[in-house]
């Protein structure tokens, strides 16, 4: 959620293909005397950015600046599309190269209702080449210097060629920037080095000629498409299955559809590319960018048309998600085991550590987050009230166990939380046999109740070192006096 603060801080360079959407609307009362087709009395017209335009919409509804870039005729449609930008948001910025021979790409759709009669493309798909690719790629450049992440929006139409496409990879990975590519060519060897490619499961099924239909399938083509491309992720796009990633040692995540009911999955693509690409300009860290673009995509398919995601949206989505995430990390011992198994059969590795954890101070945050930071999945055993009793006294715990655990399940480091009623965790370990158990450096490993089992079964002991001056015994002591005022 703190990521998702630092929106308006970012900006994506996007460069690709730019169209123009233009919409007739009208009424069909009558088959034409001409041929027996309808015909369209128009009652209104709209005109919006499409293809690469409709990335760049998607960035700046979340929040995030956008930097287009792309080309465009000599003519009355390439001044439409500035007014389109201008109508957009005061948050793109559009840099684009002029071909008289080639006119701007637009896309004119003639409605009846909500159905779609006719398309008409008007368009040249002729590869960039010559002078027109080195005007291209100055504007790449230009916008390049104020860019944090760039996202190449492939439709095919000519723009990323031959000529253009692996220079402008070239220069965003020499000046450091991540790279998205949502491809279009079967040949995944043209997106050389980016870092992210993100097929739809047709795409990477044309390209690899393996579906991915499935889990195991989305694995195998992801890596064959990593082995074909040389990116350092593939982001295969499934839609009712939901995401799949797969990175270089690292294993696949699989992450469910977030659709709760589908309107229109139109422009959901770009939704998806959008937010991922932005998260990726914050804090670069893959999987996190999956969960909250596949949480973006969740919410455009929920929307008619070709719809953008507002931050506002996200923010509150991601909110409830957390909230109801909370109570989800509560689980018994069976559904504990189930899900510690569920995440070894995806090679995370579980951490474990336990306590009393009256009062959440500084040192508790620090610990935690230390172990989180050296396992995939951290269980945090807490002790019941009783058990509390007989460790601490008839004054303690100062919060009963349901307000410990509910905090602690608030908390990022912990993925899974549980009450234990022994003296010791003993039985718990033993139960879920964890990869690596986690206490504070103030024990020797021999005296780490359960280091022993985890150690018999393959795992480690961890010791962290504590933070000093923070006990929550010393809290309550100096509480006291102001109780008794």
């Amino acid at each position: 959620m703190d990521t998702l603060s630092d929106f308006q801080n970012r900006c994506v360079l996007i460069i690709g293909d730019i169209m123009l959407d233009r919409y007739v609307y009208g009424d069909v009362r009558r088959i034409s005397p001409e041929a027996p087709i309808p015909v369209l009395r128009a009652t209104r017209r709209r005109v919006v950015l499409g293809g690469a335009g409709n990335v760049a919409k998607n960035v700046t509804a979340l929040g995030a600046r956008a930097i287009l870039v792309g080309v465009v005729g000599d003519d009355a449609a390439a001044g439409e599309m500035l007014q389109a930008v201008g109508a957009a948001t005061d948050g793109i910025t559009l840099i684009t190269a002029t071909d008289p021979k080639r006119p701007t790409t637009v896309k004119t759709r003639f409605m009846s209702g909500s159905h779609q009669m006719l398309r008409l493309d008007e368009e040249v798909t002729d590869p960039v080449e010559g002078e027109l690719a080195e005007d291209l790629l100055r504007a790449f450049a230009k916008g390049l210097e104020m860019a944090d992440v760039v996202v190449l929006s492939d439709y095919a139409k000519g723009v990323l060629s031959d000529v253009v496409l692996p220079r402008a990879i070239a220069m965003a990975r020499a000046a450091g920037r991540p790279v998205i590519a949502d491809p279009k060519r079967a040949d995944l060897a043209a997106y050389d080095r980016v870092t992210v490619l993100t097929p739809n499961e047709l795409e990477v099924r044309t390209a690899t000629g393996i579906s991915a239909v499935d889990n195991d399938g989305a694995v195998a083509a992801g890596q064959a498409a990593l082995d074909a491309s040389g990116a350092d992720a593939v982001l295969v796009t499934r839609s009712e299955r939901g995401l799949t990633l797969v990175r270089r040692g690292h294993a696949a995540l699989h992450l469910p559809t977030e659709a709760r009911e589908v309107a229109d999955v139109s422009g959901a693509g770009d939704t998806l590319v959008a937010s991922f690409a932005i998260m990726m300009a914050c804090d670069g860290d893959m999987a996190n960018a999956a969960r909250v673009a596949n949480v973006a995509a969740g919410i455009s398919v929920g929307k008619q048309g070709t719809a953008t995601v507002s931050h506002a949206e996200l923010v509150g989505m991601l909110h409830r998600q957390e909230l109801l995430a909370i109570d989800d990390k509560f689980m018994g011992m069976e559904t504990a085991q189930e899900q510690i198994l569920a995440w070894r059969q995806r090679g995370l590795k579980v951490g474990f550590t336990n306590g009393c954890f009256d009062l959440i101070h500084p040192g508790h945050v620090r610990l935690l987050a230390k172990a989180r930071g050296r396992c995939d999945r951290l269980v945090v055993a807490l002790n019941t009230d009783a058990s509390v009793r007989r460790l601490k006294g008839p004054s303690r715990p100062v919060q009963n166990e349901t307000a410990r655990a509910t905090v602690m399940a608030s908390m990022a480091a912990a993925d899974l939380v549980m009450l234990f009623d022994e003296d010791t965790p003993l039985e718990l370990i033993t139960a879920l046999l964890p990869d690596i158990i986690f206490k504070g450096a103030d024990y020797r490993e021999d005296q780490v109740v359960g280091g022993d089992v985890v150690k018999a079964h393959g795992g480690e002991v961890g010791l962290i070192d504590l933070e000093e001056g923070h006990s929550t015994t010393n809290i309550i002591r100096r509480m006291a006096p102001s109780h008794a005022a």
